[in-house]
């Protein structure tokens, strides 16, 4: 492996700490971190906590993203997705999870409800301009690519 990126990183659960399934994988799985099992029902959303607080470095976020098993499986989703957690945030970290399916989901303590993937980012300052430069796609979208 390459340089591996350092974050900071508290334990409150009851779990370890989020990791990656596989050596090549992009995201760590994340587990919930609860009481009593949570029962979601069709089409409702909850907020799942999941003991992990941690300070990224700045110019990186955490995106939360749906587990595809969860997803295909059981219609199980992360709801703002992907989700972004800031460099600055230093809160504990939550899962929006929404079922989409008919069945009702009972969520476990434990349980990989979604997986987190670290990206860099950039951020930009505004030039204000009269005009932009041209392109071949112009200002064709939603669908506009791919049209013969």
């Amino acid at each position: 492996m390459g340089n591996m990126l350092h974050v900071k990183v508290i334990n409150k659960s009851k779990h370890a700490l989020p990791e990656y399934a596989t050596t090549a994988a992009a995201g760590l799985d994340i587990r919930a971190n609860i009481d009593a099992p949570i029962t979601l029902n069709s089409l409702e959303r909850t907020l799942v906590k999941t003991g992990i607080f941690m300070e990224l470095p700045v110019g990186y976020e955490a995106q939360v993203r749906p587990r595809s098993g969860l997803a295909y499986k059981k219609g199980v989703t992360v709801l703002n997705s992907p989700g972004t957690i800031d460099a600055d945030y230093r809160g504990e970290v939550g899962v929006i999870l929404v079922n989409l399916s008919k069945e009702p989901f009972v969520i476990e303590d434990g349980e990989r409800i979604a997986q987190l993937v670290i990206a860099k980012h950039e951020q930009i300052t505004w030039e204000n301009v009269s005009s932009l430069e041209e392109s071949d796609r112009g200002v064709g979208g939603f669908g506009s690519t791919g049209k013969k």
